[in-house]
């Protein structure tokens, strides 16, 4: 499975990025994933190698490049329960100044590159995002309404807000096929009813699911919240997804 870890130049500098694709040549679909909270790391790069291994061109990049090279900080081999809050508000200035402008001028910049790679084919793109990263993938989609087919958020965070740009109220704007994948108390009754009302005045093709059993980050093997069947879960409604909108473009 080619990888490989690439500068990105972006309207703010240069971002690293880990790249993986299928190695028998050719093109392939582009997919754009965004990471959590704690950013690029080896976890992130064996998702992009499970999405390569299915015919896919993934791009992940590292959200805090204005800070610095993946890791920006120091992450243990397991994010454990104690070592979370540390990590966390090491990250938290970060996540912070990581506003949603930066993330539509990085956008334009990710979506670019992958529109340049021989890799990649001509046809529309996915964009994937775990907890912060899924409100970037619908930032994203609503920014590209041309380019991006599809977008899946799982255990996602700040995707309905009280801000006037929150990712919710951007909707209206998508024309991609819609998978969102809640844990269990990731999102209030009163949010979730937001997020159902926003979908359906938008008309948008959306599956919203709360996975039973989970907590927020079900999907990351190296943290405290893994759980397994929900990972497997999560790759039935992906690959479906991917396939439908993607395959054939």
């Amino acid at each position: 499975m080619p990888t490989r870890t690439l500068p990105i130049p972006t309207a703010d500098g240069q971002a690293d990025a880990f790249a993986a694709f299928p190695d028998r040549g050719g093109r392939h679909p582009g997919v754009l994933l965004y990471t959590d909270a704690f950013g690029l790391r080896p976890e992130l790069e064996e998702k992009a190698r499970e999405l390569a291994g299915h015919g896919y061109y993934v791009l992940v990049p590292n959200l805090y490049y204005r800070h610095g090279p993946a890791p920006v900080t120091e992450l243990p081999e397991h994010i454990g329960e104690e070592a979370r809050p540390a990590v966390i508000a090491r990250l938290m200035p970060l996540i912070e100044a990581h506003t949603a402008e930066r993330a539509l001028r990085d956008a334009d910049s990710y979506l670019g590159f992958l529109a340049t790679r021989p890799e990649v084919s001509a046809g529309p793109v996915a964009v994937i995002g775990y907890c912060m990263g899924a409100a970037l993938a619908v930032r994203t989609a609503a920014a590209h309404p041309d380019r991006v087919a599809a977008v899946a958020g799982f255990h996602p965070g700040f995707l309905v807000t009280g801000a006037p740009d929150s990712p919710h109220r951007l909707f209206p704007q998508l024309t991609a096929e819609v998978h969102l994948g809640l844990a269990e108390g990731d999102m209030s009754p009163k949010a979730i009813n937001e997020l159902d009302q926003a979908l359906g005045a938008a008309g948008v093709d959306c599956t919203t699911e709360i996975y039973p059993g989970t907590v927020h980050g079900f999907t990351m093997s190296d943290t405290d919240a893994f759980n397994p069947s929900a990972l497997r879960r999560h790759w039935d409604r992906l690959l479906p997804l991917l396939d439908r909108t993607l395959v054939g473009s």
